[in-house]
């Protein structure tokens, strides 16, 4: 088994990442490692809760779908699921993902692990596709923060 972690900073509070992390809409705007579209996101952001995620890769025009449990929440500073992929992939088993969101001068630092992956192989490519969806979760993150900031100042 082997594990990965990808550090990331996002120009938005941790609530904001935390909401696009926890909640469908906000899984909806960066899932997936490249542009394709999410297809179907569900979230029950809670212990013991639920969430699936289904995506379309453009590289390769396959879908992929995961799955899991959220094991710890705790808003808006940590949050632990499961992971699994459906269908298909050759990813046998489950794994455990681990997001923990830090206040820093900028927004937030986010810091990303995603471990009992099968081997280095698996490792690597995982962490290509995280990188490319972490991006895509900072970009929409910091639209959301310039977003929210417009609006309260009446622009």
């Amino acid at each position: 088994m082997t594990s990965l972690t990808l550090v990331r900073r996002i120009r938005a509070r941790p609530q904001i990442v935390f909401e696009a992390v926890t909640t469908a809409e906000g899984i909806a705007h960066w899932w997936g490692p490249d542009a394709g579209p999410v297809l179907v996101a569900e979230s029950d952001p809670r212990v013991g809760g639920r969430y699936r995620v289904r995506f379309l890769r453009m590289l390769d025009s396959t879908e992929y779908e995961s799955s899991g449990e959220f094991l710890e929440i705790v808003p808006p500073e940590r949050v632990v699921m499961s992971w699994r992929w459906k269908g298909g992939v050759p990813e046998p088993g489950e794994s455990r993902i681990e997001i923990t969101l830090k206040t820093v001068a900028e927004g937030t630092e986010l810091t990303f692990v995603h471990s009992q992956l099968r081997d280095e192989e698996s490792s690597r490519s995982h962490e290509e596709g995280w990188a490319g969806a972490l991006d895509k979760l900072g970009a929409y993150s910091a639209a959301r923060s310039e977003g929210l900031a417009a609006r309260s100042e009446g622009r």
